[in-house]
């Protein structure tokens, strides 16, 4: 395992890092702590939820596989996006209470990355960077993140704290990943110019970069994109056609689709650590496979060649 710093902060995060929003739903409270142990055993050492993941019972999970090892581990947690019909938004006072609950469901003391999970249009954001900057001044957050957050978002949030002299966002979660690119056109740059750390999620497309979903086939049974609208809605034609361009490209490095995805995230200058869910600790091994061999200065020359031409 690989370590780096999170820009403008004291944590050292795992380059790779796991994502728990499969604890409490497709995972009960064993299985997600046997992936939980298979990440220690990796070198994993940064791990991902949120209070919406599973109603809260994401958070229980995590804190519960922590217990005896919290130091060993950066945890990052996040509010905003809605719990129920009341618990949503990003108000001073649902911020103070958003994390004064995760704190108990993670049974800690104090988050080390606190997100706001989504941008609120009804909150100013010096409001909520003031409210966040308390609790850091509390000691009950560490640093503080933003996620799904617009390079004109960022830029103003970044401008906001620094003239008000309030904690700044440290790190960005994006949508990044082979198959969207978009956030290559400003996004990224937002987040190198802000120095914020770029930590991507949905690393293989939710799945569609495995190879295990192909053009003119059937969902396997079971499989997310089988049982969920909302994912099966990202496999369109275009994006089926383009999986089958980009296991050409994979089988020409002599690697599996789902290492050179990762593995392409990992050397961006710009990425802090790419955030992997796993279900199994066989999956938590496979989804670190990249890291026996990075792609060289060649491979990544030759990758770049390809994504220009699509």
């Amino acid at each position: 395992m690989h370590y780096a710093p999170l820009p403008g902060t004291d944590l050292v995060v795992s380059t790779v890092s796991l994502g728990c929003n499969n604890f409490g739903s497709r995972l009960d409270t064993a299985a997600s702590r046997e992936v939980v142990d298979a990440a220690f055993e990796h070198g994993i050492t940064f791990f991902d939820t949120a209070d919406v993941y599973s109603a809260g019972e994401s958070e229980k999970i995590l804190g519960a596989a922590l217990a005896g090892r919290r130091d060993l581990a950066v945890v990052a947690t996040k509010f905003g996006a809605p719990m129920d019909t009341e618990d949503r938004g990003s108000s001073p006072a649902y911020v103070r209470r958003a994390c004064e609950a995760s704190l108990r469901r993670l049974g800690i003391d104090h988050i080390d990355l606190y997100y706001q999970h989504t941008p609120d249009p009804e909150v100013p954001i010096e409001d909520t960077l003031e409210a966040l900057d308390a609790l850091v001044q509390a000691g009950k957050v560490r640093h503080i993140a933003c996620s799904n957050s617009s390079a004109q978002q960022i830029s103003q949030a970044d401008g906001t704290a620094r003239e008000r002299g309030l904690a700044r966002f440290t790190a960005a979660q994006i949508e990044w990943n082979l198959l969207e690119r978009a956030v290559e056109a400003d996004l990224v740059p937002a987040c190198e110019e802000h120095r914020l750390g770029v930590i991507p999620y949905y690393p293989l497309a939710a799945g569609l970069l495995t190879g295990k979903y192909r053009k003119n086939m059937d969902f396997p049974k079971g499989s997310r994109f089988d049982k969920s609208e909302y994912f099966a809605a990202g496999a369109t034609d275009a994006a089926l056609t383009r999986v089958e361009e980009l296991l050409g490209l994979a089988s020409e490095l002599d690697r599996p689709l789902s290492e050179l995805a990762v593995a392409w995230l990992d050397a961006k200058p710009q990425v802090t650590s790419v955030l992997i869910g796993s279900s199994s600790p066989r999956q938590v091994e496979r989804n670190l496979s990249h890291l026996s061999r990075p792609l060289d200065e060649d491979e990544l020359v030759l990758i770049d060649a390809f994504l220009e031409q699509g």
